[in-house]
Order: C-alpha cells, then structure tokens, then sequence
C-alpha cells in the first residue's frame, strides 16, 4: 500500500479532500509511550482536523506510569509535582493508513512535543537520525521478531496464573511446512492485515518451539521501520485475540525454551541515497565507515544496553545455548555474536544487533544501535578481528568481546554514568529512561515469587 499523505504539511483543506475521497468516517490516533505500549484514543472529524493542523493535549500520565498503569515516583517529566496536564502531541499525516478489521477507520500515529520532546522514544530516535544527516549519512532499517502464539484468552492466562498454557501448535518444529499448511488461513489472513497497513512482512515461518513463529519486516527508512515494528507488535495481539488466540513478545516466557529475540538490521546511505557499507575488495566487503560503524556498536553496547534489554525478563534470556548474545562483540555471518555482519550487494550489506529481544521498544532499541555505530564513525573507531566459531566459548573481556551487565539494575547505571549515552540520546532522555527503568527493578524486588515460595516455605 502506497502512503496516503507524502507531504506532511498537507493542507487541510487537502486532508479533507483526502478524508472524503477515501470514505473515512472514524479517526484514531496513538502515542507509543516509553515502554513501546501503544497508547492511543478515537476523535471525531472536526476534532481530528483541528489536532491534524494544530496537534493536541494527550494527558502526560502516558510518560509517568509503567506498563500496568501504576505511576512512577521517581521521574522528573510526569508526576503529582506537573498535575498531570496535557502534553502537546503532534500528529504525523504520513503515518495515515487504514485499518482493515476496522472498515472506515483512518489511524495516524503521533510522538510528545514541546517540553516533552526530549523524552519522547519516537522523538528521541528522529534527534539520533538528524545526528546522522548531520554527518551525511542516512538509515535503512528492519527488525524481525520471533512471538509465541497461545491457544488461550486474556482471561483464561489470567485464570490460570500464566502457567500451563496450551500453546498453538505442539512440539519444536522450526520452519514447519507441515503447520504452516495446515493453518494457512491464520498465515494469510496476517499477511493480509499488515499489507493494508502498508507493513510489508518479507518473510514468515514458523521457529523452533510450540507455536512460535518469526516475521521478518522488510526494510525501510529507519523511522518509518521503527513505525512499523512498533505497530506490528500491536496489532499482531489484536489480530491473534480476535482468532480467539494470544500472542507475546515477552523475551523468555519459559525456562525451558529459547528466549525471543527482535534483531535490527541496519545499513547507511550517503546524502545521495548510495549505499556506504560495502567496499569491493576489502576484508568481508566491509567498508571503513562499516567497520567504524560496527565498532561503535560494539564499544557502546554495554552503556545503552538497557535501551534494547529493558525488561526483568530480557536478561533471562541471556544464558548461554539459548541462542542470545552474552557478550559485547562482532563476526560475519556468525549468529553467536552480537553484532553479526552480513556480507551481500551494496544494498543488502548490512549489521545485525543481535542483543536485541522481541520486548524491547523498537524506537529505542533503533536508537541505540544507530547512534552507537554514529559513534564509532564519529570516532573512527577499530572493530578488531571478527569472531569465528562459537563466541559462546570465549571469555570476556578478552577474544571474547565486552563484558555486559547481567540484570537491569546493572545495566541502567551503566546508561546513567554514560557520557556518550548522554551526549547521543540528551540529558532528559537518559534521566526520565534510566528512573523507569530503576522503577521496574524496585517493582520486580517486591514481588515473591513462585520459585521463592516453593523453595523457601517449607524448608528453610
């Protein structure tokens, strides 16, 4: 699907035209706040027109409560102390698109403006994009991201406490042709559902675990692949829970699985559109601005770590054999490493960040590995020598790569004490992101868990 607004400083009388040649009667609009959760509200018509020339206030509550709501007490941006006013909101025109389970629906996406600006994720990506232009270069970008999907309800996990849930399909059957066939109507009514959005899934197959599958996002300008990420995660649960089914991204629901992860593949292009990763005879094809690129990733990695692992849970997937990352480091074609380089054509040349889990919020995560390799270009920095063979076997620090921290708490003071971090991503953002983030780590260390009471209740 083409885009229904290009320019987006569209008139309104244009976007009138536009609204009744397309027959729109229903408008929604959404802000994706700090965890990634599309928070969004209906408008009618006029008030949609009026937000679409002049934005509009979104309570700025949606920057100061966690994923269940409960306010945080830590952040300067939204708390008792503003009175939870309104926070001016614009709209994007050109994220205007249909929603085809919702016929006549227009949806436009929004990001926080004025004071809150600087602690907006999407607003926070496009200032690492502009870092980008400013030194010439610009982003494509995709993300793929593996989910499971439950035979089960919102109320059925609940009632059932998240334990013991029947997962769609049984058994470890990655890239099935077997389940893929059987259950085709779900894969193509997907396929179709995101194609109206204008999201367009390169790829989809089923991965290895009960009811898993992967979708591979197909590559586009780096905000509008953080737009379509963030929406296809959204939209996939709605999607799954109007088939009667659910769908998580959480990065290791079992002990027993791998975790899940949602890998950025990112490559750069010159003011000109040409791609600059690939230089014909050079070790790998790597060019030095790629080679400078991926050392910055590597270097920042464990500084803006909590920017792709920003959850309790993304460091239990973590462990070693379960196909994530443990350590800070590079190789070609080499999927035990955290930066994977994959050696093709001047426009399929590119870096994969590996660390990344299916939870993390795609702006942020995006950010992070961009401005990271920003920094290593604006530093002209030396990867070393890939890895090759198992990473898994080497020590860190060392041929091993960086060490990372191992829990959130440790990784956030890293972001905190991080002058880089600070310098690419701004002072606002870095304090309002690592308060969420020490907020989630008190609220995990309240909770008894179910390991806790069955270890400890009756013997110690």
């Amino acid at each position: 699907m083409s885009p229904l607004i290009r320019d987006p400083k569209i008139s309104t009388e244009q976007l009138r035209a536009l609204i009744d040649r397309e027959r729109f009667r229903y408008f929604r609009v959404g802000v994706f706040d700090i965890d990634g959760i599309l928070r969004g509200k209906y408008l009618c018509r006029d008030k949609f027109l009026a937000a679409a020339e002049k934005g509009f206030g979104f309570c700025d509550v949606v920057l100061g409560w966690d994923s269940h709501d409960k306010l945080y007490d830590n952040t300067r941006a939204s708390g008792w102390h503003t009175g939870y006013r309104d926070a001016p909101v614009r709209l994007d025109l050109t994220t205007m698109r249909r929603l085809p389970h919702e016929p006549d629906t227009a949806f436009v996406l929004g990001e926080f403006a004025g004071d809150y600006a600087s602690v907006c994720p999407r607003g926070t990506l496009q200032r690492v994009l502009a870092r980008g232009r400013e030194l010439g270069y610009q982003c494509k970008a995709a993300v793929e991201y593996e989910f499971f999907l439950f035979d089960e309800t919102p109320e059925s996990v609940r009632e059932k406490g998240y334990r013991g849930l029947k997962p769609f399909t049984p058994g470890m059957f990655g890239y099935s042709t077997l389940r893929s066939s059987v259950h085709h109507e779900l894969y193509t009514g997907l396929l179709d559902l995101f194609e109206g959005m204008g999201i367009e899934i390169e790829g989809l197959h089923t991965e290895t675990g009960p009811g898993v599958l992967e979708a591979a996002l197909r590559y586009d300008d780096a905000l509008v692949a953080a737009d379509n990420a963030a929406l296809f995660k959204t939209f996939m649960k709605v999607f799954a829970q109007r088939k009667g089914l659910m769908a998580t991204f959480m990065a290791k629901w079992s002990m027993a699985l791998p975790g899940q992860s949602g890998h950025v593949h990112l490559s750069l292009t010159d003011r000109a559109g040409k791609p600059v990763f690939l230089e014909s005879g050079a070790p790998h094809g790597m060019s030095r601005v790629m080679r400078q690129f991926v050392a910055g990733q590597v270097s920042l990695m464990p500084e803006v770590l909590p920017m792709a692992c920003s959850t309790i849970n993304s460091y239990r997937r973590m462990v070693p054999g379960m196909w994530a990352p443990l350590a800070a480091n590079w190789g070609v074609e080499n999927r035990t490493t955290s930066i994977r380089v994959i050696p093709g054509s001047a426009h399929s040349q590119r870096s994969e960040y590996r660390i990344g889990p299916a939870d993390a919020n795609p702006y942020l995560i995006i950010a992070a590995a961009l401005g990271s390799g920003l920094h290593g270009i604006e530093r002209a920095l030396d990867p070393g020598e890939p890895i090759t063979g198992s990473a898994y076997e080497l020590r860190a620090p060392g041929p091993g790569g960086l060490p990372l921290p191992r829990t959130l708490w440790d990784a956030t003071h890293e972001l905190r004490r991080s002058a880089s971090a600070r310098d690419l991503f701004g002072e606002d953002f870095v304090e309002h992101y690592a308060a969420t983030r020490e907020w989630e780590v008190r609220e995990h260390r309240r909770h008894v868990s179910d390991w806790e009471l069955a270890r400890y209740f009756e013997i110690i």
